[in-house]
């Protein structure tokens, strides 16, 4: 029965809840195809990440990828598809939580199956041995794959979740060759197209792949090969005038996050090694110059303070409210945790808008509603400790505590000066009369 069907539940009194109506709705999460660099530095900083390991790790699984993808014969499509979902699901896990090769590896193993160029686990398995062990090849029903089979195939799971079954990817390289064939011709752009090619594989080993568009990836490698070899710039320009979905902040943004991949590791990368280090840092400070000049931030989206904030932590009510979404990049792992221990079910919806009003739909039958009243209470005032009835006890400006107002003029209790009394035949300094 749907929550339409239901009426509304009464109205909670005394600060009693409300009583749920219906079946637990579950939880929906909602995949993202994009993130800024405010999101994945977040991200990564929650996860505890090392930004130097994090990166060494970054690189040695994607060049994991490519390497057993070229061992097994498998498309570059493959290959695009298997760098984004190890990137998704290195952001959603601590590095302490797997081993990147094998999370290298399973995002390949899912690849290959969204790709429909179907390789069995050991396969890819095997074909990993072989690659850093040439001189003892293994065969993939080789005993020594059963146990890291069983690991693939439990983190293929974990990247289903992570991606929230949506298999949407992105292939620069398909619409790299129609834009060179557009600017170059299919003559002259052969040799322009082979270092763009390879730019474009060794732009997967930065977070470029899950920020920018499609065309943005394809233009900013188009303009970096240009610059880098010297010709054909103004074609580029003009080329990219012409086109209205051209954004010049996100191609630079591109180009140079791919610059600071070829300044740092030189040596990791297929164009880096065919072109000086000199070259590149020449190239990144032109680019510099023109965001300051035309006063362009260096990411878009992008604000220094929310990045120093501390992450606030999922409270007990984002945690267990019924309709409770993700769409963050690529949905938050925590919260999916802590859902598998309640009493409803991880649903994944590709559209956010349907997502949000399904959302807007149930809350309000598990909305609790409190009544706030004050309650009057008359409560005696308690006599203060150690008084005395009639005047007595040390004085307050002689060492102990005066337990008498500072009043000289008050004679009924004692006075400041020792608490005695003038009046009548006695006078009493600063000890009580037996």
């Amino acid at each position: 029965m749907s929550p339409t069907d239901l009426e509304a539940p009464p109205t909670a009194s005394n600060g009693d809840a409300a009583p749920r109506i219906g079946p637990h709705p579950g939880y929906i999460s909602s995949s993202n195809q994009y993130a800024s660099e405010l999101k994945i530095r977040r991200m990564l900083k929650e996860n505890g990440c090392d930004p130097a390991r994090e990166d060494n790790y970054r690189l040695q699984g994607v060049q994991l990828i490519d390497t057993v993808r070229q061992h097994l014969n498998l498309p570059v499509r493959t290959f695009d598809t298997a760098c984004t979902y190890f990137h998704k699901f290195r952001l959603n896990f601590r590095d302490a939580e797997y081993n990147y090769q094998d999370a290298a590896l399973a995002s390949l193993f899912v690849a290959c199956k969204v790709e429909d160029t179907i390789k069995k686990s050991k396969d890819i398995l095997a074909a990993a041995y072989n690659v850093k062990n040439p001189e003892k090849p293994a065969a993939s029903d080789d005993k020594i794959f059963e146990s890291p089979g069983k690991i693939i195939i439990g983190l293929e799971r974990l990247i289903l979740e992570t991606i929230g079954f949506d298999f949407r990817t992105r292939y620069p390289q398909k619409l790299l060759v129609k834009v060179v064939r557009s600017i170059l011709g299919p003559e002259q752009g052969k040799e322009f197209f082979n270092i763009a090619y390879a730019m474009s594989i060794d732009m997967y080993k930065t977070f470029v792949p899950i920020k920018r568009t499609t065309f943005s990836m394809v233009m900013a490698l188009v303009e970096l090969t240009a610059r880098m070899t010297g010709n054909h710039l103004d074609k580029v320009k003009d080329f990219a005038a012409q086109r209205r979905q051209y954004h010049r902040p996100a191609v630079l943004e591109t180009m140079l996050d791919i610059l600071d991949l070829y300044v740092q590791y030189h040596k990791s990368t297929k164009v880096g090694t065919q072109f000086d280090l000199n070259r590149f840092m020449d190239i990144k400070i032109a680019l510099n110059t023109e965001l300051e000049k035309e006063f362009i931030s260096r990411h878009m989206y992008y604000c220094s303070r929310c990045e120093n904030e501390e992450p606030s932590p999922l409270t007990p009510g984002s945690i267990t409210s019924p309709t409770a979404t993700s769409s963050s990049l690529p949905g938050d792992l925590s919260m999916r945790r802590t859902a598998r221990g309640q009493d409803g079910t991880m649903r994944f919806v590709f559209d956010p808008e349907a997502a949000r009003e399904e959302q807007d739909t149930v809350a309000q039958y598990y909305n609790e509603e409190y009544e706030e009243y004050e309650v009057e209470v008359e409560e005696p005032i308690p006599v203060p400790r150690n008084e005395h009835p009639e005047g007595g006890g040390r004085g307050g400006y002689r060492g102990g505590h005066s337990h008498g107002p500072r009043d000289r003029g008050d004679h009924r209790r004692g006075g400041p000066y020792g608490g005695g009394y003038r009046g009548g035949d006695r006078h009493y300094r600063g000890r009580r009369f037996h």
